[in-house]
């Protein structure tokens, strides 16, 4: 039973993890990164579609995206989306291809996506915090029912707090990671 509800447990704190490493990744630095846009969603068809569904983007340079759109009528549409999202990029397009030039970072905008690191961090340790909650909880109700026993629910306990340290200190680790990305001139 403790075995069971701490696997749950790890999980869930795995999902939190990868929620987190792919929410970063959305995060502009210095640096062009395919990633950065293939998840924006551009209305296609009137149907909220991913721009990865759309075109083959690629970063031939460091500080260069191109798009290719898949179907060329998108092309206005892709471009509206890019603008209209919190990317902050002009977008330019010859009719064929979308190209996105990569600004270097001014100390404002990385104060800015520091700050978004920070909270996106601090969601994701809550989210890990919340399946300990959750977990507990559920440890005490088995010990409650006598389903399991009073040694079990403390040697549970330890294990679950040292499952929930272990990642909140990966998801700083992330964090980190992407401040030091953000810094990076």
């Amino acid at each position: 039973m403790v075995k069971d509800a701490l696997h749950e447990a790890e999980d869930r704190m795995k999902g939190a993890q990868r929620a987190l490493e792919e929410s970063l990744t959305t995060v502009r630095t210095g640096r062009a990164s395919p990633t950065l846009v293939e998840k924006l969603m551009v209305d296609y068809y009137d149907t909220p579609t991913p721009l990865m569904q759309l075109a083959t983007i690629s970063a031939p340079e460091p500080r260069l995206l191109t798009i290719k759109p898949f179907d060329a009528t998108s092309l206005k549409t892709i471009e509206k989306a890019i603008q209209a999202s919190e990317l902050g990029l002009n977008p330019s397009n010859d009719g064929k291809i979308i190209r996105l030039v990569i600004p270097p970072l001014n100390e404002e905008r990385r104060k800015e996506l520091t700050k978004v690191v920070h909270h996106r961090v601090e969601e994701a340790r809550v989210a890990v915090r919340n399946v300990r909650r959750d977990v507990h909880n559920d440890l005490r109700e088995f010990e409650k029912e006598k389903i399991i026993s009073e040694d079990e629910l403390k040697r549970g306990e330890e294990d679950l707090q040292k499952l929930t340290d272990k990642y909140i200190e990966h998801v700083e680790a992330l964090g980190k990671k992407k401040e030091e990305e953000i810094k990076q001139i």
